[in-house]
């Protein structure tokens, strides 16, 4: 029998890939997004539209926050597997527009966590943030480090969040995961991302504003890899009576958080490398401090991710960004 699924923000970048990756597999994806101005709403649509090419593929335009919406979806397509990916992104912005944040992040969640508890899925994957580990110090990031010292509002919304899925699996013992993901780019991007604004002014000719002096390490991670793992770990229920080595499992409920990314930080400064080779020319860059709410360097422990799924798919940095630049120049005819 054909499973379901249900995806929140299945426009968006990695909700496009993610739902492309279920419908590949042979699941009927019922996706939702809110297809909301933060980003130019044209690269949403056209990834729905692609989307929609799959009869598999039933796309629903709604805010999650919208009271009734999500408890009438899981009402109506009773989903099997949940897949959580829907939220206000992006750090600067949440210090200019933190109601933003509380909407979509804080209250969305709870709808969609009340529509659970009414309808309960076989396993809820929800999306979280390395920015949950906020000023930590110690690296690599694993999963049972204390997570207190968020440094954004929207890395306190997104820790609320996996606080918020953990009582709720307790409760009401909804199996769920929660996965931390670590700087994503790739093809169909977000356009507030760094790779995709670097890209951008070096073809226009412009400078780019590089903070810290290019002093900042991150855990750069290839949509294709995440997604691959994270569908992987759809039938990887967390069973609190069976727990793995260095386990992140909870001792109260099946909740699991688990981090996807590469396990290996890159400099700053040379994923601007990488991407003007790709572009074919060097870029304009003006240093500049640190901004508020971000962080030097990010670095995933990559362990349990491992240990669930064995050897992972890691795509090379300069075959990643290559990728990216040729999708943009096809994209925008440059």
């Amino acid at each position: 029998m054909q499973r379901t699924a249900f995806v929140t923000g299945s426009a968006g970048f990695i909700g496009y890939f993610t739902t492309r990756a279920l419908l590949d597999a042979g699941w009927r994806v019922v996706g939702l997004d809110a297809l909301t101005d933060y980003y130019e709403v044209a690269l949403k649509e056209r990834r729905h539209a692609m989307l929609a090419q799959s009869q598999a593929f039933t796309p629903v335009v709604g805010r999650l926050e919208t009271p009734g919406l999500l408890a009438g979806l899981f009402a109506e397509h009773t989903p099997d597997l949940v897949v959580h990916l829907a939220a206000q992104a992006g750090v600067r912005y949440s210090i200019d527009n933190p109601a933003s944040y509380v909407q979509a992040n804080l209250v969305g969640t709870a709808e969609l966590l009340e529509a659970a508890r009414a309808h309960p899925p076989a396993h809820m994957l929800l999306a979280s943030t390395s920015s949950v580990y906020g000023a930590n110090t110690e690296m690599p990031y694993r999963e049972t480090h204390k997570v207190d010292t968020q440094m954004s509002f929207y890395a306190a919304t997104k820790k609320a969040t996996e606080a918020m899925a953990h009582s709720y699996a307790h409760l009401y013992d909804l199996p769920t995961t929660m996965f931390r993901f670590f700087t994503v780019y790739g093809p169909w991007g977000r356009p507030d991302m760094a790779h995709f604004k670097f890209t951008r002014a070096i073809l226009e000719g412009r400078p780019i504003d590089v903070y810290n002096n290019g002093e900042m390490m991150r855990d750069f991670t290839y949509i294709d890899d995440l997604v691959t793992a994270l569908v992987a770990l759809a039938d990887v229920v967390p069973d609190p009576a069976a727990p793995v080595a260095d386990d992140s499992l909870s001792p109260v409920a099946p909740f699991r958080v688990v981090n996807i990314g590469n396990g290996a930080p890159v400099k700053l400064m040379d994923y601007i490398a990488a991407i003007e080779t790709a572009c074919g020319r060097v870029a304009e860059k003006t240093l500049l401090p640190m901004q508020p709410g971000d962080v030097p360097a990010t670095w995933a422990d990559a362990g349990l991710l491992d240990t669930l799924l064995g050897p992972r798919q890691v795509t090379p940095l300069d075959v990643g960004i290559g990728r990216f630049v040729d999708w943009y120049r096809d994209y925008y005819g440059v």
